[in-house]
């Protein structure tokens, strides 16, 4: 069969459709072996192969063999089924990565929100144990600083004013402090900072209006709030923390071709960094 043919396979009932070639990345699997009319447990029915396993976990083996890459749902669970049906099907390469379930369980991410209120000024501190979930609120949040003419805590942001991006603070990898509201500098003017948190496009000023924009935006990327607490009353600092399920890094298959060969001559293990 020519690698740019279609090929339909019915899996447990299930019904796939790809390349040739597509089954043929690995030349000493089973399905290779399929393809190129090598296996006499294959038969082709009707124009269809039809193979009598579990068709729900073969669309994670199709996935593999389309991006060299193991990368499992969240909520996935079956590590010893899927490693048992990919050395059903000769995939050593896959089994090999799947044995490595530490490596392929999603992780349990921690975030921390803290809000204080002191006169018309909100502060707000960021603390997560993943570093990238943070690199990515910083790339979120900006603050824009500039002249306010009206001096109330609510007063609207005036587009006629300047206002120009500040950066974030970053003590850390894993934290980031940033600052809302208006205060006093010399002159008796009055210095304002509003707080952008993409994709929203408003520029806010007011503390409660920012953190509730938050809050908000933290519950659509998949956290989930477990607690919330005053850490000091007198300070009026509020605690709000997270939880959620972080997808491992996935494993993929760095393969080499040698000359000549009709495939995957080699095959080593790898880690890559999947984004959120």
């Amino acid at each position: 069969m020519s690698s740019r043919e279609l090929v339909i396979l019915s899996v447990g009932g299930v019904r796939f459709v790809t390349w040739a070639s597509t089954l043929q990345q690995f030349p000493e699997s089973r399905l290779a072996r399929m393809v190129n009319d090598d296996d006499p447990e294959f038969k082709l029915v009707n124009g269809e192969f039809f193979v009598d396993r579990d068709g729900a976990l073969f669309s994670y083996i199709m996935d593999f063999l389309r991006t060299l890459q193991v990368s499992l749902p969240t909520d996935f669970s079956d590590y010893q089924r899927l490693q048992r049906e990919a050395e059903y099907y000769g995939l050593y390469p896959l089994a090999d990565l799947l044995s490595q379930e530490h490596l392929l369980k999603p992780k349990l991410e921690i975030l921390e929100v803290r809000f204080s209120l002191q006169e018309m000024q909100a502060f707000f501190r960021i603390f997560g144990s993943c570093s990238t979930t943070i690199e990515a609120l910083a790339e979120q949040i900006t603050v824009f600083t500039g002249q306010q003419s009206g001096q109330g805590w609510n007063s609207p942001f005036t587009s006629q004013k300047r206002l120009v991006p500040l950066p974030l603070e970053r003590p850390s990898h894993h934290d980031v402090v940033f600052l809302c509201g208006t205060e006093y500098s010399a002159g008796d003017q009055v210095v304002a900072r509003y707080v952008s948190i993409k994709p929203d496009n408003r520029k806010l000023i007011n503390g409660t209006n920012v953190l509730g924009l938050l809050l908000d935006s933290l519950l659509k990327d998949g956290f989930r709030l477990i607690s919330t607490r005053t850490v000091a009353s007198e300070e009026k600092v509020e605690c709000y923390t997270f939880e959620r399920m972080k997808r491992a890094a996935g494993l993929a298959i760095m393969v080499n071709q040698t000359a000549g060969s009709s495939g995957v001559a080699q095959a080593r293990r790898s880690q890559m960094q999947k984004g959120r």
